[in-house]
C-alpha cells in the first residue's frame, strides 16, 4: 500500500475542463504553475458565523494569511468530497460531510515564485460544534460574522488568501440565497 503521507506530496494536473492528465510532486506544481485540482472547504454555523483559519507560518506560500476552514488537493483515486471530509477531521477536527457547490479556475503568482494555477472545488458545510486546529496547517481559527468579515476584507484583504478573496464573495452570495429560501 502507498504510504498517505507519499500521496500528500503529489497534486493531480487537470486540463481547463477539470480532466485528469497525470500527477507531479506538489513542489513542482507551484514551482512552474501547473494547472491541477484542488478544494476549499467553508464552515458555516447556523448563526451566519463562518469559521476561517490563519495558514501556519511554515507553509510554503499564503503564509500567516486568513483563509476559508480548510483547503488541499484530492488525492490519487480519492473523489473531492471524501478528500474534503477527511482533510476537515485532520485539519480541525470536524466531523461533517460537505457538498460542493461550484468550481473555478484561477492563476495567482506570488512574489516569491511560486504559483497557484488551480481548479479549485469549493465545499460548504454547516457545522455547530467545537474545532480543534492541527498547528501544522494553522496557527489560529476563528468564527467570524458574515458583515463582519465583508468589512475585514474591504478594509485589508491583502491579509486574506488570493482562492478565498475570490470565493467567499460566491460562497456567501449562496448561503444567503439559501437561507432566504428557507424562510420563505
Amino acid at each position: 500500500m502507498i504510504h498517505e503521507k507519499f500521496l500528500r506530496e503529489k497534486v493531480v494536473l487537470v486540463d481547463s475542463s477539470d480532466k485528469s492528465l497525470g500527477v507531479v510532486s506538489k513542489t513542482q506544481a507551484h514551482e512552474k504553475g501547473f494547472l491541477h485540482r484542488a478544494f476549499s472547504v467553508f464552515v458555516i454555523d447556523g448563526n451566519s458565523n463562518m469559521l476561517i483559519q490563519k495558514r501556519a507560518i511554515t507553509k510554503y506560500h499564503s503564509a500567516g494569511l486568513w483563509a476559508n476552514t480548510c483547503c488541499s488537493h484530492p488525492q490519487i483515486g480519492e473523489n473531492i468530497v471524501e478528500s474534503a471530509k477527511k482533510r476537515l477531521k485532520e485539519e480541525m477536527n470536524i466531523s461533517a460531510i460537505p457538498q460542493e457547490i461550484f468550481a473555478f479556475e484561477y492563476n495567482h503568482k506570488f512574489d516569491d515564485n511560486m504559483f497557484e494555477h488551480e481548479i479549485d472545488h469549493v465545499l460548504i458545510s454547516t457545522y455547530n460544534g467545537s474545532f480543534k486546529i492541527n498547528k501544522e496547517e494553522a496557527s489560529e481559527a476563528k468564527w467570524i460574522g458574515f458583515s463582519e468579515l465583508k468589512k475585514e476584507i474591504e478594509d485589508k484583504p491583502e491579509i486574506f488568501a488570493p482562492w478565498f478573496l475570490i470565493a467567499v464573495p460566491k460562497v456567501l452570495e449562496i448561503f444567503e440565497k439559501k437561507n432566504l429560501q428557507k424562510k420563505n
